[in-house]
């Protein structure tokens, strides 16, 4: 069990954090990536991507903690695809 408990002290240390965990290169390319098939010249100002990433992580912070809700429901600590499923059908984000 002092691995889990490690674990959750590593969460809170992140959760209690503002830093952003992606990095910023990568995640500016996969946003220019995804825009390049929808609209070839399109342009971001820097603070606009910042303010995907953001937006981005607060998005992947909440599912992970319904995830993580859906596992301790099913009497586990660890979450599986179907965690997040249900997770995603619960926000209503998925038929």
């Amino acid at each position: 069990m002092a691995t889990a408990r490690g674990s959750e002290c590593e969460i809170r240390k992140y959760q209690k954090g503002a830093e952003l965990l992606i990095r910023k290169m990568p995640f500016q390319r996969l946003v220019r990536d995804i825009a390049q098939i929808h609209k070839s010249d399109l342009r971001f100002q820097s603070h606009a991507v910042l303010a995907l990433q953001e937006a981005a992580e607060a998005y992947l912070v909440g599912l992970f903690e319904d995830t993580n809700l859906c596992a301790i429901h099913a009497k586990r600590v660890t979450i599986l695809p179907k965690d997040v499923h249900l997770a995603t059908r619960i926000r209503g984000e998925r038929p």
